[in-house]
C-alpha cells in the first residue's frame, strides 16, 4: 500500500492545476489519470487551439457563468482571469489576446498548454500515474482516506482531490466517474445533461441550408410561450439543425425535458431593422428589380443559398413579377425574415456537447474551499460540479480556479494536522 499527502484524480485542467497548486506548498502530490496521457479533452479545446481563459474582469467573468455564479465568487476572485494569465507567464507560455477578449497561446497549439502544465508538474515532482482508473473512494468514520486503484492496489492520502469531469466528449475518456465514485455517499447530484451542443430540428428542408453560417443575426428559443433564451451573433446551419455560437449558447437554457414540451427556434434575419425599415429596403430591392421575378430579386438581402428557403416560406409565387407583389404577401415575407422559425427537437447529446450541465450539487461543497462538507479530507473542481459557463474561454476559467482553490486548501488543511 503506497501514501502519499495529496492525491488527485483525472488529469485534466482542474486536475492538473490542483495538483500544481498543492505540490506548490510542499505536499507529496499524486496525479492518478485513466488516459494515457495527461489533458486529452484540454488537447482538442477550441478546435485544438485552446481559449484558456477570458481577458475580462471577474465581474464579466460572472457574468458569463450561466448556473451557480455565486457559488464561483470566492474561486474566481481568488485565482481571476489575470492570474491565469501570470500563471502560464510564469511558466514561459506565451499567448494572445483575439476577438471578445479570448486567450490563446501563441501558437495556436494546446499542446503548449498542456506541456507547460506537464513540465511544471515534473518541476514539482508531482507522481503522475497514467492509465490508472480509480474504482473506489476508501472512507471510513467520514473521511476520506484514499482510493482503490482497478489494479486492486490502494493509494492512502491525507486528502483526495476529485477531478473526474462530466460526461461530454467521451471518447476524451470524460464517463461521468465522479458520480460512480460518489453514488454511495449520500451526496446529491444534479442530473448530467449536454450543453453547449447544437440543436436538432425537424424541418425537412434544414438540409439545404447545410454550410451556410450568418452573421449578426438574433436567436430566440421558446418553450411554449416562454422565452428561454435570446441572443446575437452567429448561426451555423447544418445536416441536421442549428450550431454556431448562437446555438451553443442557446442550448444551455434549455433542459432535455423542455423537447417533450416543444421548443421553438426563431432566427431574425435582419435584427438591425424594425419591420418598417426592413418593408422600405424591400421596397426599394423591388422597385430597382421591378421586371425581375420574386425568386431573383433578393440577392441583395440575403446570402444565395438561404434564398429558396425563404421564398417558399413566404408563401409568394416564385415566378411573379416582384411589381406585381401585394402589400399582404410582402407582409408574409417580412414574417418570415423577421421570424424564420424551427422546431427544436432534441441535441446532439455528450459527444458533441462542449460541457456538461449538472454534476454535484453546490450545497454539498464549501465555496471557500472547494471541501466536500459530509467527508472530511475531499475535495472537488472542474466540470464535475454543477457550474457552467459561456462559451469565450469561461469554462476552463472554472477549472483553473476551482482546481487551485481546491490543491491550495486541500494543502493548506493539512498543516498542524489532519485535513478538517
Amino acid at each position: 500500500m503506497e501514501k502519499t499527502d495529496i492525491l488527485v484524480t483525472g488529469g485534466g485542467p482542474a486536475g492538473m492545476m490542483a495538483a500544481i497548486m498543492s505540490a506548490r506548498s510542499g505536499k507529496r502530490v499524486c496525479l492518478i489519470e485513466k488516459n494515457e496521457k495527461l489533458g486529452k479533452k484540454l488537447f482538442i479545446t477550441g478546435k485544438g487551439r485552446c481559449n484558456f481563459t477570458n481577458a475580462c474582469d471577474t465581474e464579466t467573468l460572472l457574468d458569463n457563468v450561466i448556473t451557480n455564479k455565486k457559488f464561483l465568487y470566492g474561486a474566481f476572485y481568488g485565482f481571476d482571469s489575470e492570474a491565469v494569465r501570470s500563471f502560464f507567464d510564469e511558466l514561459g507560455l506565451k499567448h494572445k489576446t483575439e476577438r471578445g477578449n479570448r486567450v490563446f497561446p501563441v501558437s495556436d497549439h494546446s499542446s503548449d498548454v498542456i506541456r507547460a502544465l506537464e513540465k511544471e508538474l515534473d518541476r514539482l515532482s508531482v507522481r503522475v500515474m497514467l492509465n490508472k482508473k480509480v474504482m473506489k473512494l476508501i472512507l471510513e468514520d467520514g473521511r476520506v482516506l484514499g482510493v482503490k486503484l482497478s489494479d486492486g492496489s490502494e493509494i492512502r492520502s491525507d486528502a483526495v482531490i476529485l477531478c473526474t469531469g462530466g460526461r461530454s466528449y467521451s471518447l476524451t475518456g470524460s464517463d461521468g466517474d465522479g458520480e460512480r465514485l460518489l453514488r454511495d455517499t449520500g451526496i446529491r447530484m444534479e442530473k448530467m445533461e449536454p450543453s453547449l451542443v447544437p440543436l436538432v430540428v425537424s424541418e425537412p428542408y434544414i438540409g439545404e441550408l447545410q454550410g451556410l453560417s450568418l452573421k449578426n443575426v438574433s436567436l430566440m428559443l421558446f418553450t411554449a410561450d416562454v422565452k428561454k433564451y435570446e441572443g446575437f451573433g452567429e448561426l451555423l446551419f447544418t445536416h441536421f439543425g442549428l450550431s454556431g455560437p448562437l446555438a451553443l449558447s442557446g442550448s444551455c437554457h434549455i433542459k432535455e425535458a423542455d423537447y417533450a414540451q416543444g421548443v421553438r427556434a426563431v432566427i431574425d434575419l435582419k435584427p438591425a431593422l424594425s419591420e418598417k425599415q426592413l418593408d422600405d429596403r424591400l421596397l426599394r430591392d423591388f422597385s430597382v428589380n421591378t421586371n425581375k421575378r420574386f425568386k431573383n430579386s433578393l440577392g441583395g438581402l440575403l446570402p444565395a443559398k438561404l434564398i429558396p428557403t425563404v421564398v417558399r416560406l413566404s408563401g409568394i409565387d416564385p415566378e411573379k413579377e416582384v411589381n406585381s407583389v401585394t402589400k399582404d404577401e410582402r407582409k408574409g415575407l417580412l414574417k418570415t425574415l423577421k421570424a424564420l422559425t424551427f422546431t427544436v427537437t432534441g441535441n446532439r447529446g455528450f459527444d458533441e456537447a462542449v460541457i456538461t450541465r449538472g454534476g454535484v450539487s453546490v450545497k454539498e461543497i464549501d465555496p471557500s474551499t472547494m471541501r466536500v462538507k459530509k467527508i472530511k479530507g475531499l475535495y472537488l473542481a472542474g466540470e464535475m460540479i454543477d457550474t457552467d459557463a459561456y462559451t469565450g474561454g469561461f469554462n476552463l476559467q472554472i477549472a483553473w480556479s476551482t482546481g487551485a482553490l481546491a490543491g491550495s486548501s486541500a494543502a493548506e488543511g493539512m498543516f498542524g494536522g489532519p485535513v478538517q
